[in-house]
């Protein structure tokens, strides 16, 4: 993995999705900790089932002065991802993609898209996240990858740098605590175990 630049990162843009106004990203962690997660989409089913879980631990986090921040491609699914509550932290756009780009989050391309899309860890959480309720559409960019970035307190360095090989890939509760050093009684939902029955989709 590529090192990362956070002093360079740090310069690039992003939009606040409640009142428009563009921030450079180093000022999430000017003055505490940051989780940075970094959604495919608003509308997928799979990001909005992570980021339901990684909700879970927004309450210790804010106990020990760390921000949780999600960060979208685009705004299409915006509203809905909102008003459903999936996120409990506050919410950017990243509308030129420039940090999934420097973070080394793939773009995949129309053909590779579809056969990671119906691997069997996209239809494990797929079929977890039904399971609980939560749908997911279609609309907007199907072409980009997620990940996670989690910064100390003022940039000093990165604690983890997570980057999906696959669209079903995410940072468990515990290692996100682990990296941050907290503790937390969050209970990490249980993953199904992948099969014809349940799966196929």
């Amino acid at each position: 993995m590529a090192k990362i630049d956070l002093t360079q990162i740090g310069k690039n843009l992003l939009k606040k999705t409640d009142s428009g106004e563009d921030i450079e990203i180093q000022s999430l962690w000017k003055g505490q900790t940051v989780v940075l997660f970094f959604l495919r989409r608003f509308g997928c089913q799979v990001c909005r089932w992570t980021a339901a879980e990684i909700s879970k631990l927004e309450p210790d986090l804010r106990a020990n002065n760390i921000a949780l921040v999600g960060i979208g491609p685009e705004e299409t699914g915006l509203h809905d991802f909102r008003e459903l509550g999936f996120f409990k932290g506050a919410l950017y756009l990243d509308e030129k993609k420039k940090t999934y780009k420097d973070l080394g989050f793939k773009r995949y391309t129309a053909l590779s898209v579809v056969p990671a899309g119906l691997g069997k860890k996209v239809r494990a959480v797929a079929a977890k996240a039904s399971a609980q309720g939560i749908q997911g559409n279609f609309s907007g960019d199907l072409l980009q990858s997620g990940g996670m970035l989690i910064v100390a307190k003022g940039g000093e360095k990165v604690l983890l740098h997570f980057v999906q090989d696959n669209p079903g890939d995410f940072v468990p509760l515990e290692d996100i605590s682990k990296a941050l050093g907290v503790s937390t009684n969050a209970q990490e939902g249980q993953m199904p175990s992948c099969n014809d029955e349940v799966c196929t989709r």
